[in-house]
């Protein structure tokens, strides 16, 4: 049985969404955070030797890592309707956006997250140079949505998986304010439209709206 152990408010809640989106039969284990620290508990930390979210096992094994587990799921479970074959003319799109999500957008989001609770002057340099690189890469972002309905092209895939959370759940962490990214948030309210999804996030964070908007 594959288990997805789910640390909530965090970036294994993109594994909760791909197993609802593969129909899979899976067992969700939820893990609350520290309260005071916002970090997770010892009896999550326990589960990997890195300590973090996502975290999933079947028999034997105990895989970390988001894109990992998404790629071991999507093979080993029937998932090939989520990627894109070498083939097909969006092959590279795909590859693109499936790496951009830990590549450039969660890095640049945990950045600006960390400089942001330093209570850095607003003109400091290394804040400006880092909120600027986010900026180009929301841009781009929108820039791509607006010529696409996903960011692969017309196919939902594991790119759209992997990307969300940093526009949505993250920003409990660090407010973003996506009003001039208007294709961003036409995306995210198609997000909210697909009945996977919403039943991930209620499954997986009860009570918690999605910043959808």
């Amino acid at each position: 049985m594959l288990t997805v152990h789910h640390l909530k408010k965090s970036q294994s809640e993109r594994i909760v969404w791909l197993c609802e989106e593969l129909g899979l039969d899976y067992e969700l284990k939820c893990y609350n955070r520290d309260p005071v620290t916002m970090l997770a508990m010892p009896d999550y930390k326990a589960l990997h030797p890195i300590g973090a979210a996502p975290v999933i096992t079947e028999g034997a094994l105990t895989l970390a890592e988001s894109g990992a587990i998404v790629d071991y799921i999507v093979a080993k479970h029937d998932g090939a309707r989520l990627t894109i074959a070498p083939s097909h003319p969006d092959f590279a799109q795909y590859l693109y956006w499936l790496h951009f999500a830990n590549g450039n957008l969660q890095p640049g989001m945990g950045r600006n997250m960390i400089l942001n609770r330093l209570s850095l002057p607003d003109d400091n340099p290394t804040r400006v140079a880092m909120r600027g690189r986010l900026d180009r890469a929301l841009r781009y972002m929108d820039d791509r949505l607006e010529e696409a309905t996903w960011l692969a092209g017309e196919q939902f895939t594991i790119a759209d998986i992997m990307t969300v959370f940093s526009l949505t759940t993250m920003r409990h962490f660090y407010p973003l304010d996506l009003t001039p990214f208007v294709h961003i948030k036409a995306y995210l309210q198609r997000v909210g439209a697909r009945a996977a999804y919403r039943l991930a996030m209620e499954k997986g964070d009860p009570g918690m709206s999605p910043m959808l908007g």
